[in-house]
């Protein structure tokens, strides 16, 4: 078998170059390629491809900007990065929810030693209930790590088929249940019409006054007003983010100051490992074009992700 022919661009990303020949595949110009591995955003992208071109690996997980500006077709097959980054993104997901958990917030902005009063505080994931709302590949991740800490997971999933090392799995659906069921939540959904605002008012009512939430997905599946609304209520236990909207999150919000709300940067993915990571995501997709095989992560326009 003929190894496909794969154009790398715009950037001539050395670690994705050696990706695509681990994967079997060989270098071309885009007038001759089967397939595209892209390092652009949108904006970059080329207005036609030739008609060889019959698969398109793009590298980011959120693919929002690219149904927005257009770009993605339905006379190929186009693949995300969705899955590449979930190991370091399940990591901080679970520093985050721990440090909610353990009310860090307090004593990491202490300027004295106040012991009695963090400490009433302080909870355990020591036989929790943790839902995860969109038990994809971060959720799937997390559950080792959660589990690992005495944690049972409640997955949430389109199809509600069961989830490896969750207590219970359930369709998509089915998800205005968990809100009274679970005692911290983690958002790894996508962004999507339905999607959005999927935390409301009437779902914060419905948490338990003790309970975290934890958004590694989009900042839109949170209403922000209403969840500041909460916090300062105390409704529940906290916040913590590394997705808002809006993103960035202006100077001044209240968000920044409340005492239970954590708010990171959309840094869940380090930069320094992200090349490693998609190229390992690229090696494996190369492979299975080779082969014939069905794609990882392959873009479902319907469903926006």
């Amino acid at each position: 078998m003929a190894s496909p022919r794969i154009h790398l661009g715009p950037e001539q990303d050395p670690n994705l170059a050696r990706a695509i020949e681990q994967g079997g595949g060989v270098s071309a110009p885009l007038e001759a390629a089967e397939a595209v591995v892209w390092t652009g955003r949108p904006g970059t992208f080329p207005a036609d491809l030739p008609d060889t071109v019959r698969w398109v690996q793009l590298p980011f997980a959120g693919i929002e900007p690219w149904i927005s500006a257009g770009v993605i077709d339905e006379r190929r097959v186009w693949t995300s990065a969705a899955g590449a980054y979930a190991a370091p993104v399940a990591e901080h997901g679970v520093m985050l929810l721990l440090a909610g958990v353990r009310a860090l917030t307090g004593p990491v902005r202490a300027n004295s030693w106040r012991q009695g009063e963090f400490g009433a505080r302080v909870q355990t994931l020591q036989a929790a209930t943790v839902a995860i709302v969109g038990c994809g590949a971060i959720g799937r991740a997390m559950i080792p790590m959660l589990t690992g800490l005495g944690a049972q997971v409640l997955a949430v999933t389109r199809s509600g088929v069961a989830v490896d090392g969750a207590a219970q799995t359930v369709a998509a659906d089915r998800t205005p249940e968990i809100w009274q069921a679970a005692d911290h939540f983690v958002l790894a959904a996508p962004a999507t019409p339905e999607t959005k605002y999927l935390v409301d008012a009437g779902v914060l009512a419905r948490m338990k006054p003790s309970a975290w939430i934890v958004n590694l997905a989009r900042g839109t599946l949170i209403d922000t007003d209403a969840l500041v609304r909460a916090l300062v209520d105390g409704s529940i236990g906290g916040a913590a983010l590394d997705v808002t909207d809006p993103e960035p999150l202006p100077d001044g919000h209240p968000l920044w100051t409340l005492p239970n709300a954590i708010i990171t940067p959309h840094i869940a993915n380090p930069p320094d490992g992200l090349p490693a990571l998609l190229a390992r995501h690229v090696a494996a997709n190369v492979a299975r074009f080779a082969a014939g095989q069905p794609l990882h992560a392959v873009i479902d326009l319907e469903r926006g992700y």
